[in-house]
């Protein structure tokens, strides 16, 4: 990949989302639009600056499955995969 997320950015790779339901009801485009989103860590920035100018390291790692609203990421395609870009605040939980 050619692309490094600075400071507290995060690179995702979007987890396929379902298209049916467990009952083959298959869902429209618009639906679980206000829902978390999944997806891979694949990249991190150094951290975030600090005001006393040290640099805090990121909570995510590479290869973390993670949760995050899914209103906030920047879409990026690279190499004709898409991406997303978000800061790691918009984070919401690390999938264990």
């Amino acid at each position: 990949m050619k692309l490094r997320p600075l400071h507290n950015n995060v690179i995702i790779r979007p987890a396929k989302a379902e298209e049916t339901t467990k009952f083959g009801i298959v869902l429209p485009d618009s639906s679980g639009k206000d829902k978390p989103e999944r997806g891979e860590v694949i990249a991190v920035g150094n951290g975030k600056v600090l005001d006393n100018g040290t640099v805090q390291s990121l909570s995510v790692k590479v290869g973390d499955q993670v949760v995050f609203k899914s209103y906030m990421p920047s879409d990026v395609k690279v190499d004709g995969e898409d991406f997303l870009v978000l800061a790691e605040t918009d984070i919401l939980a690390v999938i264990e």
